[in-house]
Order: C-alpha cells, then sequence, then structure tokens
C-alpha cells in the first residue's frame, strides 16, 4: 500500500443536512471565502485555478458550531449539503442491525463529509463531533449549478468520488491482510501524516477518539486495540499517556506497518 493510498484509509469524505442537525447547532449568518481561507490548500479548493475559487466564493457558505457529542446529520437524512471541517474532528458511522456502532472513519480540519448522501438523496451514515468543532455548509444544489459547464470544478467532483473509492478500497485492504499490530500502526501513521500536513508535530498529538472507537474503525476489540498499544510501548515505537501519543520511533512503527504490505 502506497502512501498515498495509506492517506485514503482514514481520511475519507462526506456531506450533511442543514435539517438534519440538531436544534442546538450554532449556524453563524456570514459569508466564508475559499479563496481567504487559512485551509483551502486541503480543502475543497485545492488544486483550483483563481477563477474556479472565485466561483466557489459565490456559494456564500454558512458556518455552523457543532458541540461535542451532537451529531450533525443521521442515516437517513435528507441530503442537502457538503460539510467542510473548519476545525475539530468528527467520526462517521452506522447502526448495525443487533444496535452496535460500526466507526466508518474520522474527519479532521480541511476535510470534507457527506458525499455518501449523493447517490440515493439520503445520508447512508451518521457523523458525530467527537470534541466542539466548527464546519462549512456548502449547499450542494448550488455547487452542483455552479459546476454545470466548468470542467475544473466537475474535476474536483470526480476527484472527491475517486478519492472516496479508493478510501472504501483501501479499508477493505485494511482489515481483510492485515494483523492487528500493522492495522494500529497503519492508523497512527495516516494520523500523523494528516497532523503534518496541517502544520502540527507528526510524533506528538492527541487522540480524539476512544480506543473503543479505534477499534470499530479497524474491526478489533478495545481489549486488543489496548494490548496493541501497550506492545508498542514495549517495543519503544510509542509512548502513551491515557489518549495522549508520542512516536519515538516513527521509522520502527513505519516498519511495523509494511511488514505484511510489500
Amino acid at each position: 500500500m502506497s502512501a498515498a493510498t495509506l492517506e485514503a484509509v482514514a481520511a475519507p469524505i462526506r456531506i450533511v443536512s442543514r435539517q438534519a442537525a440538531p436544534a442546538s447547532a450554532s449556524v453563524a449568518p456570514l459569508m466564508t471565502h475559499c479563496s481567504t481561507c487559512h485551509l483551502r490548500d486541503l480543502c475543497l479548493p485545492c488544486g483550483m485555478t483563481g477563477s474556479d475559487v472565485e466561483r466557489l466564493d459565490s456559494l456564500m457558505f454558512s458556518r455552523r458550531k457543532v458541540k461535542a457529542a451532537q451529531t450533525l446529520y443521521r442515516e437517513g437524512d435528507r441530503f442537502q449539503f457538503i460539510y467542510a471541517v473548519r476545525s475539530g474532528t468528527f467520526k462517521s458511522s452506522l447502526t448495525l442491525s443487533d444496535g452496535r456502532e460500526q466507526v466508518g472513519g474520522f474527519y479532521m480540519a480541511g476535510e470534507l463529509m457527506g458525499l455518501d448522501g449523493v447517490a440515493n438523496g439520503a445520508h447512508a451514515s451518521s457523523t458525530t463531533a467527537l470534541e466542539d468543532t466548527e464546519v462549512c455548509a456548502i449547499p450542494f444544489a448550488h455547487f452542483a449549478e455552479v459546476a454545470a459547464g466548468n470542467p475544473g470544478m466537475q474535476h474536483v467532483v470526480t476527484r472527491l468520488m475517486s478519492r472516496e473509492i479508493v478510501r472504501e478500497h483501501s479499508l477493505m485492504v485494511l482489515l481483510g491482510s492485515m494483523n492487528a499490530e500493522e492495522r494500529l500502526a497503519a492508523f497512527l501513521l495516516n494520523l500523523s501524516q494528516r497532523m503534518k500536513a496541517r502544520g502540527y508535530s507528526a510524533s506528538e498529538f492527541h487522540l480524539r477518539m476512544s480506543r473503543a472507537e479505534i477499534g470499530s474503525y479497524l474491526g478489533m476489540t478495545l481489549e486488543t486495540v489496548s494490548r496493541t498499544f501497550s506492545a508498542f510501548q514495549q517495543q519503544r515505537l510509542l509512548e502513551v499517556d491515557k489518549r495522549h501519543i508520542r512516536i519515538t520511533d516513527l521509522d520502527g512503527l513505519t516498519r511495523a506497518f509494511e511488514t505484511r504490505v510489500h
């Protein structure tokens, strides 16, 4: 699995509905300009030319604050918006037939949520804030209208869809061919890459998700996740203090991931 594929494993894309958000979610009636946003190199405008970014500015995005543990949209909610994360962390999840939660991905600043609603007009998953967050709500109908007849913006839509397909395929590889240590190493390396891309430390960060949520995402039990973290500490690859992670041997952690990848 290449570095680009590794990034896709836990760096997904998804979308949201204003109707689906809790009434307590705070909506700021102001325009957010992609052209001046500090996340433009990570988010929707990435790779766009100046004229295309100007077209995005015409969409008049609204900002919404979502508090920790609030659900932005739920399975089955009508699809209306794409949501770009401005700050904080989200998780996407499905409710299984026996009532258990299956985590499908984690999203951080500069990533998009909600593309699961494009196909059928309704969201196929739920998205919940893991901490106090802020998002840009992008009306998808208006976005599609602006993109119509514009090759540059149509390419962006194609890229986003392709990225989701790659992410789903990479997750299947992760769950189907790797042992517990390889899965957790891949997950931590992915977080490391994403933190570095946002100007933060690649070796020291705080996990916003619980061990149980990591286990659900990686197809591991809570006990296996905890045992694997302990094994990495014993191998002096990591230092762990509850949710605070410090990678002490990045090369060693990479080798743990690459054991069966190459």
